[in-house]
C-alpha cells in the first residue's frame, strides 16, 4: 500500500497531495528527487515498483523478507538497499515488537518498505520537511532522517527494559525469589533487541564513508553516537540479566534448602513421636491380655503402679537416655576430625 509519494526540488515539496507512481517515476529526470513510502505492499504492488523505478530482482526479494538482518549493499545504477531494524516496546507483555524498513536509495528517489507496526515513517518526512536546507542536500537527507527517527525510537526500548530490569534485580537481591521466565523472556527480548542494535553500527558507519554531503556529516556522526551509546546500553542489560537469572537460581536453591530442613525437622519430630509410642503401645498391649498370672497378682493399687506405670516410664527413661546418647555422638566425631 503506498502511504505518501512526493517530489522534492530545491529544499521543498511539490505538491500537496500524493503524486501517482508513473508521474513520480518520470519526475526522477527533472531534478530533486522523489519519495515513496509503501507500508507492507502486495507482491503484484511491489513488482510495479520494481518495474517502474528498474530495482534490481534481488533487492525487491530481500525487501519482501521480513526479519532480515540490518546491512547496506550497492546494486547496479548507483542504487543502494539499506535494511534497518525499527523497534518498540510493549510494556504490558514485557515484549519488544520489531519492524522492518527497506530502503532503495539512489540519487534521484527514495523508495522505503515498511513492515510491522513499529516502522512508522510520517514523523521523519515532516521533520525533514521542515528543515529545506537538508532536504536541498538530496536523496541522502531522507535516508539520514530515516536513521534518525529508527535510533531514536530505540530510547524507549531501552527505557522499558531497564524499568524491567530494575524491578525483577529489587525483587532478587532483596533475598524473595522472582519468576524465572520473567527473567528469561527479559533477556530473550534484550537478546532480540541487541541483534536488531548492534549491526546497525556497521551499516551507519558504511553510510557516513559512502555520503559526500558536508552538510549532512555532522548529524549522521550524531546518529551513529546515540547507536553507539544504545548499543553499549543494551549489552549491559543483557550482561545484568545474566547475574540476576544466576543470583535468582541461587535464592531458589536457598529456598529449596530451607524447605528440605523444614521437612526434616519434621520428620524428626514425627520419628520421635513414633518411637515414644512404640514401646508404650508394646508395654500397654502385653499388659492387657488375660494371662491368669496377670490376673492373679495384679490385685492392688501398688501391684498396679509397679507393673503398669514402671513399665512405661522405664522404657521411656531407656528411651530418652538412648536418644541422648546418639545425639551427642555426632558433635563427639566432628570435634574428633577437627582435632
Amino acid at each position: 500500500m503506498i502511504i505518501d509519494c512526493a517530489h522534492y526540488l530545491d529544499g521543498r515539496r511539490h505538491g500537496a497531495g500524493a503524486v501517482p507512481l508513473e508521474e513520480a517515476a518520470a519526475r526522477c529526470g527533472q531534478g530533486g528527487f522523489v519519495w515513496l513510502g509503501l507500508f507492507e505492499p502486495a507482491d503484484e504492488e511491489l513488482a510495479q515498483v520494481r518495474d517502474t523505478f528498474g530495482l534490481h530482482e534481488l533487492a525487491v526479494e530481500d525487501a519482501q523478507n521480513f526479519h532480515m538482518r540490518p546491512k547496506v549493499e550497492l546494486y547496479d545504477q548507483d542504487v543502494r538497499l539499506v535494511i534497518l531494524r525499527t523497534a518498540r516496546y510493549d510494556d504490558e507483555a514485557e515484549e519488544v515488537e520489531f519492524g522492518e524498513i527497506s530502503v532503495f536509495l539512489a540519487p534521484t528517489f527514495v523508495i522505503t518498505v515498511r513492515q510491522g507496526v513499529a516502522s512508522e515513517l510520517r514523523g521523519a518526512r515532516q521533520r525533514l520537511e521542515q528543515r529545506p536546507e537538508l532536504l536541498a542536500a538530496g536523496s541522502w537527507s531522507a535516508l539520514w532522517a530515516i536513521l534518525d527517527q529508527v535510533v531514536d525510537g530505540y530510547a524507549p526500548v531501552v527505557a522499558g527494559l531497564e524499568h524491567d530490569i530494575d524491578q525483577v534485580e529489587a525483587t532478587v537481591f532483596s533475598g524473595a525469589v522472582a519468576p524465572t521466565e520473567r527473567i528469561y523472556s527479559l533477556r530473550r527480548e534484550a537478546t532480540d533487541f541487541y541483534r536488531a542494535v548492534h549491526p546497525l553500527l556497521s551499516v551507519v558507519t558504511a553510510i557516513e564513508r559512502a555520503i559526500d554531503v558536508p552538510e549532512l556529516q555532522p548529524y549522521l556522526r550524531d546518529v551513529n553516537d546515540h547507536l553507539l551509546l544504545v548499543n553499549e546500553e543494551v549489552a549491559a542489560q543483557r550482561d545484568l540479566l545474566g547475574t540476576v537469572l544466576e543470583a535468582n537460581m541461587a535464592v531458589i536453591s536457598v529456598e529449596q534448602t530451607k524447605v528440605s530442613l523444614r521437612q526434616n525437622t519434621t520428620m524428626e519430630q514425627l520419628t520421635i513421636l513414633a518411637t515414644v509410642f512404640l514401646p508404650l503401645t508394646f508395654i500397654t498391649g502385653f499388659f492387657g491380655q488375660n494371662f491368669a498370672w496377670l490376673i492373679r497378682h495384679i490385685s492392688s493399687d501398688f501391684a498396679f503402679l509397679v507393673y503398669g506405670v514402671g513399665g512405661m516410664l522405664i522404657p521411656l527413661v531407656l528411651l530418652f537416655l538412648w536418644l541422648r546418647r546418639n545425639r551427642a555422638r555426632p558433635d563427639t566425631g566432628a570435634v574428633a576430625g577437627q582435632n
